[in-house]
């Protein structure tokens, strides 16, 4: 499961005005940030994207679902598209997770959903991300951050960052087999049982760095 989440437009990023009684953030897209954003999730997605809006309500979300719609029709038509409301796609990946390949969304619907999605592993310990845009390979980390109330401890799980690791091979760097190479390594340590302190285990930084490392070939 992919969130491609738009980062530089949308709510977060629009005037924003207040009074002593009053405030208002505006939400803007324009045609070319869309398709920048589309275009990317439609070369990341293995057969289906789900893109997400709130179109029966929002205007931005209107033009959002005519663009993808456009694009997808002109470059990508050998990719499943289909359009969920973002109240409904918050609800199916409860239910139904298996349902998605790849999520398209805007900034504050992506924001969300990436986090929703991140506990679907078990822990936001797991997820890896990647900032990316048109003119370099792009800045990788895991979501969760620095995590200064552990950090020293040796109770981090280094697993979002090895699978941050994964990413950068493969979206910046277009090394596939390397980056699938890392996230087996990740996959046989976790089915010999490997579980950090997060996953309800008890497995240290550093063990669990090892454990990975004995895995990659």
């Amino acid at each position: 499961l992919l969130v491609v989440r738009e980062l530089t437009g949308g709510i977060y990023f629009g005037e924003k005005t207040r009074t002593a009684t009053s405030a208002s953030d505006v939400c803007s897209y324009t045609t070319q940030e869309i398709e920048r954003i589309a275009r990317t999730a439609f070369g990341a997605a293995r057969a289906k994207v789900t893109s997400v809006d709130k179109a029966n309500v929002l205007e931005t979300s209107r033009l959002w679902r005519e663009v993808v719609s456009e694009l997808h029709s002109r470059e990508f038509p050998h990719i499943q598209l289909e359009h969920v409301l973002v109240d409904n796609a918050a609800m199916q990946l409860v239910s139904a997770p298996r349902h998605f390949d790849t999520i398209l969304t805007e900034n504050m619907f992506g924001d969300i959903l990436s986090d929703e999605a991140a506990m679907l592993t078990g822990s936001i310990g797991m997820l890896p991300s990647a900032s990316l845009s048109g003119d370099g390979p792009g800045m990788f980390e895991p979501v969760h951050g620095s995590a200064p109330d552990i950090a020293g401890q040796g109770i981090a799980n280094p697993l979002a960052m090895f699978l941050s690791a994964a990413m950068m091979l493969r979206h910046g760097l277009g090394l596939e087999s390397e980056a699938a190479a890392v996230e087996s390594a990740v996959e046989g340590a976790l089915a010999e049982g490997l579980r950090t302190h997060d996953l309800g285990g008890a497995v240290g930084t550093a063990q669990a760095t090892r454990a990975v490392l004995d895995h990659l070939e």
